[in-house]
């Protein structure tokens, strides 16, 4: 009699991706003590709103989901390192969701995020990538633009171990658990960070002078996870402990101003932090200067319909264009009072997505905010007038699929209760 096959075993997406996360956040925490002070700082801020909200809110906030949740952010350079970086994310069951034009804010790179897609697979662990690959062609400089595209060429930021486990998750369906323990460990490395600079001072230089995210994009072995973000209930209070215990925070916190029903995202950080690193010229005690990774806290809210989004994004121009004597957050907040902030009334006028009555949690990112975030980190740099259309269509080229509308996730949520 013939043997029978096994079935092979294999391990969830949903499991490697929070083994992933977790080993992420070791790893960064190892490298960036700070953002072990991040973790303590929203620890105690999450456990302060739930003691004050009682068990019916721990509940339905689902406080075990926010221990672990984490989003992270990398920058490519190449369009076949996120071609194979959308891949790796696969094994991990993430998908790229929305598209994000930086260049409007003066950074030369457009983005998605790569995310988990399902309610369930949320609940299993939310693990975030804000992914940006480099815009070559907003590189006015054409000698300097070839420079990046040779040096870019010639590197490669997965391991074979990590190449070889995503090409069989592929052909096999899946990896089993030891497997998958390996995928884990080799893809670590793309995102460590590595003291050594692949290219000279001299290099380094011309590559900042063009932006200083070009340098850090360009200059490395790979790209290092540049920050690492746990989520809080209440931002403001975060803010308010981190400059207590001295940290130097942001000025002002990127999205909209504090409301009842919050809407969208709510983000602050740590100033990027000033590193160590050695050029490829220099030998014995010589060593460099590089700033890029800092450390950011995020606070989620209501996701928003087109026609939510629209208002919002009207009410933050015009805050922006506002009277300049008038301080920024003021501006905000009266241009915000045109914004509904009950739940009755958000719903009843079709501005938030419902589900069971409550709002729908939004799990993407906002492109004024990103762009907030990456210009406050470079620590006054000028700011650079991109005036390259929005190039989804170039970016998805790259990817080599279209990513996925975020309103039509929302909706689906939101017509399944």
């Amino acid at each position: 009699m013939p043997a029978v096959a096994e079935t092979a075993v294999f391990v969830e997406p949903d499991v490697i991706r929070a083994r992933f996360a977790a080993a992420l956040s070791d790893m960064y925490r190892a490298e960036v003590p700070l953002y072990a002070d991040l973790l303590a700082i929203v620890a105690d801020v999450n456990a302060g709103v739930v003691e004050q909200a009682g068990a019916p809110v721990q509940a339905r906030l689902g406080v075990e989901r926010l221990r672990v949740e984490r989003h992270g952010a990398i920058r490519l350079g190449t369009a076949q390192e996120l071609a194979t970086m959308a891949r790796a994310f696969a094994v991990m069951g993430m998908a790229p969701v929305g598209y994000y034009d930086l260049a409007p804010a003066g950074v030369p790179v457009h983005s998605t995020a790569f995310r988990p897609v399902t309610e369930a697979a949320l609940a299993a662990n939310p693990f975030r990538v804000f992914c940006s690959l480099l815009r070559h062609e907003l590189i006015d400089d054409d000698a300097l633009r070839a420079e990046i595209g040779a040096i870019l060429a010639r590197r490669q930021i997965f391991s074979d171990a990590a190449l070889d486990l995503i090409l069989r998750d592929e052909r096999n369906g899946g990896l089993n658990d030891a497997e998958a323990d390996a995928f884990v460990a080799a893809l670590l490395e793309t995102f460590r960070w590595h003291h050594d600079a692949t290219v000279d001072q001299a290099t380094y230089q011309r590559l900042a002078t063009q932006h200083r995210l070009i340098a850090d994009i360009v200059a490395f072995k790979g790209p290092h996870i540049n920050h690492l973000t746990p989520r809080t209930l209440d931002i403001d209070a975060a803010q308010a402990e981190m400059l207590a215990r001295g940290i130097d925070a942001k000025d002002q916190i990127e999205g909209p101003p504090t409301r009842a029903v919050p809407i969208l995202l709510r983000q602050t950080s740590f100033k990027a932090l000033t590193e160590e690193v050695r050029f490829a010229d220099q030998t014995g005690a010589d060593s460099g200067r590089h700033t890029a990774r800092f450390g950011e806290i995020e606070q989620r809210g209501a996701a928003l319909t087109p026609k939510g989004r629209a208002l919002y994004d009207r009410l933050l121009a015009e805050a922006q264009g506002g009277d300049p004597a008038v301080a920024y957050a003021d501006r905000l907040r009266a241009c915000f009072a045109a914004f509904p902030d009950d739940v009755a009334t958000l719903a009843r006028e079709g501005l938030i997505y419902l589900r069971g009555g409550e709002p729908v949690t939004y799990e993407d990112f906002l492109p004024v905010s990103a762009a907030g975030i990456f210009q406050s980190n470079l620590a006054g740099e000028a700011r650079h007038d991109y005036a390259g259309a929005s190039s989804q269509v170039a970016f998805e080229a790259a990817l080599g699929r279209a990513v996925i509308d975020p309103f039509g996730l929302y909706a689906a949520m939101a017509e399944s209760a």
